[in-house]
């Protein structure tokens, strides 16, 4: 049930994605543009503009920021070529994931 609402959910957002935001997505590999939060009856669903093409692979956990601020994590759970949806893990308090918020993949320190 939550795989086939993931992706009716890409679906949707691959034809909402102009070619105008994809090509923000160009903006370097590992990073992606948070396209709206669907909410959802379990949890809320992030959208991005990028995906397997910028190098997004399901199960990497990314930061989300918003200019120098700090925003939380997700966890990248569904994947096509130019669009991704992933999972909320943290939020900073007092803090929502946003249209336009910017989205790395996490890089762990040794």
């Amino acid at each position: 049930m939550r795989l086939r609402l993931l992706s009716s959910v890409l679906l949707a957002l691959a034809a909402l994605v102009s070619s105008a935001t994809r090509a923000t997505a160009a903006q370097g590999f590992g990073r992606a543009a948070v396209v709206v939060t669907q909410p959802a009856r379990t949890t809320d669903l992030v959208l991005l503009d990028a995906g397997y093409d910028v190098g997004l692979r399901a199960g990497m956990v990314c930061h989300v920021s918003r200019g120098a601020l700090s925003v939380g994590d997700v966890l990248l759970v569904e994947l096509r070529p130019t669009a991704a949806a992933a999972l909320i893990l943290s939020l900073t308090p007092n803090q929502a994931i946003l249209s336009g918020d910017q989205v790395a993949v996490k890089v762990l320190k040794s």
